[in-house]
């Protein structure tokens, strides 16, 4: 089924996409309305469950169109780049145009979803259209690239003005999401933030509504789900290369949108090194353009340690306290109470059998 081709870490993985049926001629002639020009440079993509027809399309399309550019589906391991070779979320492709990508438009084979935003982000600045092969309709993507680029832009602001920090793991499969942590946290101490890393498996508003004393989250999962809708959610939700844009100084926006958190790795290609730290004085001071609040880049300040020492009782015995825990005592609902010495205790009994909806014992008590 549908897979976003993230390499997998120790294990060994088997894609088995399936064979979606498509009109291969159909979608040529869609392909011909949408690009009338035969000298167009166009990266034709698909999705994955596509992927077996593109042979027969290129044969439709080849003759009348050079300079078409046909991707390939790669799992595992791609090994070395090629000169002029792109890659994303598991496509290959080479360029040979003389501005690269800004040279191409863009067309993709399959319904709209995660894997077409994806795309159109990481490419905001290429033309988009696709081919729907259930419905056999072609369009041209009015997908608003730049008002999406604004939201996104909007939470990198947020992450700047936050203070408490949550990790969330969304993936435990993809190689590397440990660096990743160790990258995020060794970050956010750097920039004087807390964090706290949360498993949640995948994340709903819901989940996250029970952590009100963070203020931002940062999602790690792959390339393909990373770009997670948090307009319904408590707290904003961010990609680990959004959090990268508020916490280090050093990164600047380029126009280039990443979506793969292996690319912010040491010695991957979109590294950035933090800077070196600077004495308090030499901090440059920003204004938050959310609060209009004055806050101050703090490379060498890290937080305070995540427990403090209080005494605990008349022996002057010394307990370590955590702030979380301290907060989850201030909550006024914090789960099921014990009720120690309060509820009588009573030997167990036979309770009901079957499912929910048809106890063995319904039938005898209606009767």
């Amino acid at each position: 089924g549908p897979a976003c081709l993230s390499r997998a870490g120790s294990l060994p993985t088997l894609h088995v996409f399936g064979r979606q049926p498509l009109d291969a001629a159909r979608c040529a002639r869609a392909f011909r309305e949408l690009y009338p020009e035969r000298r167009s440079r166009v990266v034709v993509l698909s999705d994955v469950g596509y992927a077996h027809a593109m042979g027969e399309l290129e044969r439709h399309l080849r003759p009348e169109y050079p300079n078409v550019i046909f991707s390939s589906v790669v799992c595992g391991e791609p090994g070395p780049a090629l000169p002029g070779e792109v890659r994303h979320l598991g496509r290959r492709f080479v360029v040979e145009a003389p501005a690269g990508l800004q040279d191409c438009a863009m067309f993709y084979v399959g319904a709209e979803g995660l894997a077409l935003s994806s795309f159109m982000l990481t490419w905001n600045r290429c033309p988009f259209s696709s081919f729907d092969p259930a419905t056999g309709c072609g369009r041209r993507e009015t997908f608003n690239v730049n008002r999406a680029l604004m939201r996104r832009l909007y939470l990198v602001e947020r992450a700047r003005d936050a203070r408490v920090v949550g990790i969330l793991v969304g993936t435990l499969g993809v190689a590397g999401y440990l660096d990743v942590l160790q990258h995020l946290r060794e970050l956010l101490r750097r920039a004087g933030k807390r964090s706290y890393t949360l498993a949640v498996g995948k994340p709903n508003p819901a989940k996250l509504a029970n952590f009100p004393e963070v203020d931002v989250f940062v999602l790690v999962a792959c390339a393909q789900n990373s770009l997670l809708d948090s307009s319904d959610f408590y707290r904003p939700v961010v990609t680990p290369y959004e959090l990268e844009l508020a916490c280090n100084p050093a990164r600047e926006w380029t126009g280039n949108y990443l979506t793969d958190f292996r690319d912010l790795l040491p010695g991957a290609c979109a590294h950035v090194e933090l800077p070196a730290a600077a004495d308090a004085e030499d901090a440059i001071p920003d204004v938050s353009l959310i609060t209009g609040e004055l806050r101050a880049a703090r490379l060498d300040n890290p937080p305070a340690p995540s427990a403090v020492l209080a005494c605990r009782d008349q022996t002057r015995a010394v307990a370590e306290i955590s702030p979380a825990a301290s907060f989850l005592e201030s909550r006024s609902w914090r789960g099921l109470e014990q009720q120690l010495g309060k509820t009588p205790i009573t030997k167990a009994v036979q309770g009901r059998r079957g499912i929910a909806i048809a106890y063995e014992d319904e039938g005898r008590e209606e009767a």
